[in-house]
């Protein structure tokens, strides 16, 4: 046998199952993060239509926090008279 062929016949036998085996290893792993990117976008677009009535609720939030206003400064005025 010349070193030709053993030199082929070792490719055969060792390499290739080595990088079939590494190439089965980044595939799994790409497919593991594309699964995740998957779950990723469909989590945002729910919270997207979650998010639809945020401009109210803030106007709700500063309407209370503007009545909240007068009666902390009603409460202070009262307690600087009495302890005035």
């Amino acid at each position: 046998m010349s070193l030709w062929a053993i030199g082929n016949l070792l490719l055969l036998v060792a390499v290739v199952p080595i990088l079939v085996g590494l190439l089965n290893r980044v595939l799994a792993a790409l497919e593991r993060i594309r699964q995740a990117s998957a779950d990723i976008l469909s989590g945002g677009v729910a919270l997207i239509g979650e998010l639809d009535d945020v401009p109210e609720l803030l106007a709700t939030t500063d309407t209370v926090i503007d009545e909240v206003a007068v009666g902390a400064v009603r409460y202070a005025g009262s307690v600087g008279k009495l302890l005035g």
